[in-house]
């Protein structure tokens, strides 16, 4: 996905284990395949879960929920993941990772929801949760600042689907609800608490309905729009809505909302369509979402 991937493998991570936290040395480790793009995950036993870096950009995300996640756990209505040990760079290998307490559940898939509203609910339940945390000393949230700060990188993102026409991304249509957002006025309130990377990759469900939201990294303070992203990366239209009246959104921010989850989606979409299909699908489905709904 990435140049210069670390080459994990499951014996560093028995190795890794072994030297850190011996009464685990015994557990079974095998890697489980996911769509995330800067860290691995490896079961350990049936209950835990280790987490590592692949390039040097992961290893803060391992710091930040280090640090915060315990102290965000006890205000959330959700399940989050639970640091059970932070281990340190040893047998060459760089970056500090973590253990975690492994969570059930599955990845939602667009159009496959089984409760779409109810999720939508869950969802904002989570999210006003989030906004609703008043910790000093917050980091600030990736993506969390202006939309303007997207502006060069979208740009460039859709200058390069024109030259893929086997996507077929109507560009000048994307580009023009770009232009439209820009236009928007920004957030004025003071910064809010976000987990500012709500992708399907990152919820785990069970029964249609939210059990969990994992991978923290870019947890901070931010822009509200920003936790947006699954009215158009995951609920269908009807769902859309509901997730909106819950969450009491105004026009200008649902349009930088939606602008910001359209910009990773068209960023991610070139980048990822050989090398991650999850990441790659579901940038077409935002594609498809937000042209559809004018």
């Amino acid at each position: 996905m990435h140049p210069g991937l670390y080459p994990l493998d499951d014996d560093l991570v028995r190795r890794l284990i072994a030297g850190q936290f011996p009464h685990w040395a015994g557990l079974a480790v095998q890697r489980f395949p996911s769509g995330g793009t800067v860290n691995a995950m490896y079961r350990l036993g049936d209950d835990l879960v280790v987490r590592l870096p692949l390039v040097p950009g992961g290893a803060p995300d391992i710091s930040l929920e280090q640090e915060w996640l315990p102290r965000l756990a006890p205000r959330l209505p959700t399940v989050i993941p639970e640091v059970l040990a932070a281990g340190q760079p040893a047998e060459g290998y760089p970056w500090p990772w973590s253990v975690y307490r492994w969570l059930a559940g599955e990845n939602p898939e667009a159009g496959a929801l089984s409760e779409p509203e109810l999720l939508a609910e869950d969802l904002a339940g989570f999210v006003t949760a989030m906004r609703s945390l008043t910790f000093h000393g917050a980091p600030t949230a990736h993506r969390g600042g202006p939309l303007a700060s997207l502006d060069a990188a979208t740009r460039a993102a859709i200058e390069e689907l024109r030259g893929i026409p086997e996507e077929a991304v109507d560009c000048d249509a994307v580009a023009a609800v770009w232009a439209d957002a820009l236009r928007v006025p920004g957030w004025n309130g003071p910064p809010v608490w976000l987990h500012a990377d709500l992708m399907p990759g990152n919820l785990l469900v069970a029964a249609g309905r939210l059990t969990s939201v994992i991978d923290f990294g870019c947890m901070g303070v931010g822009d509200p729009a920003c936790d947006l992203f699954p009215a158009w990366n995951l609920l269908p239209a009807d769902a859309r809505k509901v997730f909106r009246a819950a969450l009491d959104v105004d026009d200008a921010t649902w349009i930088r909302g939606r602008a910001r989850t359209l910009s990773q989606a068209l960023i991610a979409l070139p980048y990822y369509r050989r090398t991650n299909p999850t990441m790659a699908h579901n940038a077409r489905h935002v594609i498809r979402a937000v042209l559809a709904e004018g």
